[in-house]
């Protein structure tokens, strides 16, 4: 399963879906476009708080990743790095999933709490660019 997690971080990089390091990951979360945010298992202190920021008051989820930062780097095709947005939100349920199956007792309710936030936020999103709002009255 951690050979899956680490397969699929690497095609979310070929697909352009993630956007890896720190200054990348910031941008993402500043413009809006990242869905989950995620952390190496090893990352410092300083690195945790820079992510924390980046969550703009609680509005992008993240996660810290059972992979180190050598993994997390091989995977995404880099040579260092501890933190990644992604930006599709269905390469973050793909991901959530499979974290779930790995360690059920680690992840299991932080990422479906995730996922119901992904869902909610991608309805939001289909109504507006679909021309339907809401009608007051």
């Amino acid at each position: 399963m951690r050979e899956r997690i680490l397969g699929l971080l690497g095609l979310m990089r070929r697909a352009n879906a993630i956007a890896a390091g720190e200054d990348k990951t910031g941008e993402s979360a500043r413009a809006g476009r990242a869905q989950l945010l995620l952390l190496a298992a090893d990352a410092s202190d300083n690195a945790r708080k820079r992510i924390e920021g980046y969550t703009a008051g609680g509005k992008v989820p993240w996660l810290t990743l059972p992979f180190t930062k050598e993994e997390f780097a091989a995977a995404l095709g880099l040579t260092g790095g501890s933190m990644a947005a992604i930006e599709d939100v269905g390469f973050a349920g793909a991901l959530l999933k499979a974290l779930i199956q790995l360690e059920p007792e680690r992840y299991g309710a932080q990422a479906k709490e995730i996922m119901d936030g992904l869902r909610s936020r991608t309805q939001g999103n289909k109504r507006k660019r679909n021309g339907l709002r809401r009608t007051i009255g």
